[in-house]
C-alpha cells in the first residue's frame, strides 16, 4: 500500500521502466487495485487511504510514512542491467542507500529507497554459487 498509487505508479514506470498493466480507480477517487510489472516481477498496489479497501478487510494495511517511515518490507526483483537501472532511479529521485556491487552469493545488487517509503533490492544474476561457496565466501567476509 502507498499514499498516491497513481504518482508512485508513474514514478516506478520513471525509476524502475515499470509497466502498468491493470488499474481499478476507486469510485471516490484514488487507486483501489493496480498491477505493474518491472522486469518479469508483477506487483500489486494501491491507496491506503482509499475507504473501499476498507470494506475488503485491507484497512490494517498501512503506507510506509504511517509507520513513522520505516517498513517491514524488502521488494527483490532481478532486472538484466542493476547499473542502468539504479543510475535511472536515482535521476528520478530513488535513494541509493547501497551502490551497485556484487556479492557473495553471485549477484550484482543495489538497495533503493523510493519516495514513498519502500525499499527496493534490484538485482541482476553474474554467476551461480554453489551453497558451500555461499558459505565460504560469508566466512571470509567475516
Amino acid at each position: 500500500m502507498v499514499d498516491d498509487a497513481a504518482a508512485a505508479i508513474e514514478f516506478y514506470g520513471r525509476a524502475f521502466g515499470a509497466r502498468e498493466d491493470f488499474r481499478i480507480d476507486a469510485p471516490g477517487g484514488g487507486v483501489l487495485h493496480a498491477e505493474i510489472a518491472v522486469g518479469q516481477s508483477a506487483l500489486m498496489l494501491g491507496d491506503a487511504g482509499v475507504d473501499e479497501a476498507d470494506g475488503a478487510g485491507l484497512a490494517s494495511f498501512l503506507a510506509p510514512a504511517s509507520l513513522g517511515g520505516g517498513t517491514s518490507v524488502t521488494l527483490h526483483v532481478f532486472v538484466p542491467d542493476v547499473d542502468g537501472l539504479a543510475q535511472r532511479a536515482a535521476a528520478a529521485g530513488a535513494e541509493i542507500l547501497v551502490p551497485p556491487e556484487d556479492t557473495f552469493h553471485g549477484d550484482r545488487s543495489t538497495i533503493l529507497k523510493d519516495p514513498f517509503g519502500h525499499i527496493w533490492v534490484f538485482l541482476t544474476h553474474i554467476e551461480d554459487v554453489s551453497e558451500e561457496e555461499i558459505q565460504r565466501r560469508l566466512a571470509a567476509a567475516g
